[in-house]
């Protein structure tokens, strides 16, 4: 539906923001607070911060399979189910089937999606990290890829930007390779994690084990207070939406803060498809977007878009946006678009058993673990593989076993806990290659869009990498006492498990190598902005999410200051 005069004034506003995730969220923030009118279109139902977080207070054996997954559910979730993320009903709810949203592999890639109004940031991990300079550098130095058109310095200040805002727990350590950011609080390891600290740091020289740095509030400031947020519960359901706000979503804060503005319009079931180009013009004037439950047609119109869909979609929509002036896909005349995609690679570690400490136990749930920084490649660490990996992992208690498996015995072997047991488990850095790529197929959804085609895999550099991952980790354990260490090596992981997609539509120095420039400006298209993973030109072995929250703020400030000297 092409609305003209009076029809196109009321669906026409000063920016347009595809998506409602970490990066979509913020990008709402920053334009509204700055004045602009923006309408946020999110292709997925609304979800209501606490209202519709329907599974958050439930107990266990309030579900009525107790966690079993049916034969339907694997068939729903077929992709889903194969990673397991979508295999547990208490937040299931909050992931796409993936029947209905069906796509293809030539290569295996698990694409876990979750459309609704927040998306992925609801289900995040929340471990939040910077990046350090190396990260912006390694291109460059060793000959892959291409060059970042950014170093950390240029980052640096909307890192502490959007850490304040967001909340960030954390210990400072002055470590270069994971530089410090604006903490909170940091928590607390538990007593067995102190004892394997102790005992890595005192073995291996350069080599450190913190808490992990998340995005959970632990002393909430005024400003989030206002907008209605509080301290961390220690009750580790994050998954399931938390009622307190104390973990940065789009529903606890980057929404509320735009909302307060009176200047957001959030649309619902939208699936934007296409960007509307003006070849006259040189910019874009607006989206095409079909309502998921109605296929009706519809079109916005702004002077900025921002694409923040996640990296395979905004890249979809970017591939469907044909003009004259861009002929093979908006920003693409590099031919990158939808190429270089890049993930970390992770299901490799090694677990044990502590003995000692059957007094001591720990507070709650804590929603976090250790933490080992990349110490590979890294100083006088020489390696036959490029970049390196840290371990996310922790220590804990399970219950106590009974041999008989039934009766009183077992009963009361529940209600007491059983030995310590250690786990770490590497993330590792992939390295961009444009065969690792997604293409549109003739095939159509239910919509009548393109059904996307994976062809991506790990290379030669991750599979050695995960030689080491293993065995570092087998090293540190036994190292620092930890008895019966077993290591485990899961081959069968492929691109997608990490939920860390990122580079399809990369920034870059010049239009022939990328599609995004410094200021994530699509090549040609000067008022469409992408700052979510797509933008990434290489993946370091840290979270991204923070990583996009900055580049977001960043772009936002540039976008304004650009649309008041008539420059968009």
């Amino acid at each position: 539906m092409n609305l003209q005069g009076k029809g196109k004034e009321s669906v026409t506003y000063d920016a347009i923001v595809v998506g409602t995730g970490i990066s979509g969220g913020w990008a709402a923030k920053e334009l509204t607070e700055k004045g602009l009118k923006v309408l946020m279109i999110d292709r997925g139902r609304d979800v209501k911060h606490v209202t519709d977080y329907t599974t958050a207070m439930k107990e266990s054996w309030e579900f009525e399979h107790r966690g079993r997954v049916t034969d339907q559910v694997k068939k729903d979730y077929w992709a889903g189910y194969r990673t397991g993320y979508t295999a547990n009903e208490e937040h299931r709810h909050f992931f796409e089937k993936d029947i209905d949203n069906p796509y293809e592999e030539t290569r295996r890639f698990d694409w876990i999606r979750g459309y609704h109004t927040g998306g992925r940031s609801l289900l995040w991990g929340r471990q939040s990290y910077r990046w350090n300079e190396r990260d912006f550098t390694a291109n460059l130095e060793e000959g892959v890829g291409i060059d970042w058109p950014i170093r950390y310095k240029d980052l640096a200040p909307w890192y502490e930007y959007v850490e304040k805002f967001a909340g960030i727990s954390g210990s400072k350590e002055g470590l270069d390779v994971l530089p410090d950011s604006h903490f909170q609080p940091a928590m607390e390891l538990n007593c067995v994690e102190r004892e394997v600290k102790k005992g890595v740091e005192s073995k291996f020289a350069g080599r450190k084990i913190i808490v992990g740095r998340v995005a959970h509030l632990t002393a909430p400031t005024e400003e989030q207070t206002a907008l209605g947020r509080g301290k961390c519960q220690f009750r580790n359901r994050c998954m399931r939406g938390c009622p307190y706000g104390a973990y940065f979503s789009s529903q606890s804060a980057t929404i509320p803060a735009a909302m307060k503005t009176n200047n957001l319009t959030l649309v619902n079931d939208k699936i934007v498809y296409s960007v509307i180009f003006d070849d006259e013009k040189g910019k874009a004037t607006g989206v095409k977007a079909i309502d998921q439950n109605t296929k009706e047609e519809v079109e916005y119109f702004a002077k900025i878009i921002f694409l923040n869909a996640s990296a395979v979609n905004s890249a979809w929509i970017m591939m469907q946006s044909k003009s004259k002036t861009h002929p093979n896909g908006l920003g693409n005349a590099s031919d990158q678009l939808g190429r270089n995609i890049m993930d970390h690679h992770l299901g490799v570690g090694a677990t044990g058993t502590w003995e000692g400490f059957d007094d001591m136990y720990y507070y709650g749930r804590r929603p976090n673990g250790i933490y080992i920084p990349r110490f590979t490649n890294w100083g006088n660490d020489k390696r036959d593989f490029l970049r390196g990996f840290g371990y996310q992992g922790g220590a804990s208690r399970g219950r106590a076993e009974d041999e008989q498996g039934f009766g009183a015995g077992f009963k009361n072997a529940q209600t007491k806990p059983g030995p310590w047991s250690v786990n770490i488990m590497g993330f590792g850095e992939t390295l961009p290659d444009p065969t690792n790529k997604f293409t549109l197929t003739d095939k159509k959804d239910k919509w009548g869009l393109p059904i996307i085609d994976f062809d991506a895999a790990w290379g030669k550099n991750e599979w050695k990498m995960r030689e080491a991952m293993e065995k570092e980790a087998k090293d540190m354990l036994e190292a620092a006492g930890v008895k019966n260490v077993t290591t485990y090596h899961d081959k069968e992981k492929a691109p997608g498990i990490g939920i860390h997609e990122m580079g399809t539509a990369r920034m870059g120095r010049d239009a022939k190598t990328s599609v995004l420039n410094a200021n994530n400006q699509v090549w040609g298209a000067p008022n469409v902005f992408v700052t979510d993973g797509a933008a990434m030109v290489s993946a370091s072995c840290v979270n991204p999410s923070l990583t996009y929250m900055a580049l977001t703020a960043r772009a936002a400030d540039f976008a304004v200051k650009e649309l008041k000297k008539m420059n968009l």
